[in-house]
């Protein structure tokens, strides 16, 4: 995968905030050299369960996961983050404590990594980054409560066919136990879905 260049990871944030908010390009770049550009290989972590966590990372090209092992060992995916999706371990970061969840990379990716310290103070300079960090976090919360009901009502099979019509892209970068883990599943529970 060719990394990509500073200037097409400020062009995908900049298209990316332009959907909810204007900013001039005076203010983009100044909001812009804030981040720091980052890349990861395949399988690098990121964020280890009990590290300090001071940044949250803008998906440029590329996919991580986030997810939590419990004493089993058995290993719960939060998310997965795509171009343009935004990741960290947010409770962390907000609350200054130490990481409960993992973050590491299930392909080759490229951020913009943007610190707790830099996010606050740029928003109180600009209203309308402001704005679009309430509205990403809004986002955010109604996609959790949809998955949570997701979860609640509906059986492995469904809650399958609505990760596929909603990310269909997942199934070309994901491996099919990374799927299994995010709804919840064995590899096994999964396949005998569609191998009966």
């Amino acid at each position: 995968m060719s990394a990509t260049t500073l200037m097409d990871a400020k062009e995908i944030l900049k298209a990316h905030i332009a959907k909810t908010v204007i900013l001039t390009d005076d203010q983009f770049d100044y909001f812009f050299s804030h981040f720091k550009s980052q890349s990861f290989h395949k399988g690098q972590v990121i964020i280890s369960k009990g590290d300090h966590v001071e940044h949250e990372y803008f998906v440029v090209s590329g996919c991580l996961k986030s997810f939590f092992i419990n004493d089993e060992q058995k290993m719960f995916i939060l998310q997965f983050a795509m171009s343009t999706w935004w990741t960290t371990d947010f409770n962390a970061l907000y609350n200054q404590t130490k990481a409960t969840i993992n973050l590491d990379c299930i392909t080759d990716a490229q951020v913009l990594s943007l610190s707790n310290a830099d996010r606050e103070k740029v928003c109180k300079e600009l209203h309308s980054v402001e704005h679009f960090f309430r509205w990403r976090t809004n986002k955010g919360f109604l996609a959790t409560q949809k998955r949570l009901l997701s979860v609640m009502n509906n059986n492995v099979k469904e809650r399958y066919e609505e990760l596929l019509k909603q990310y269909p892209e997942l199934y070309n970068i994901v491996p099919k136990n990374l799927i299994a883990a995010y709804l919840g599943v064995s590899r096994e529970t999964l396949s005998r879905l569609y191998h009966p």
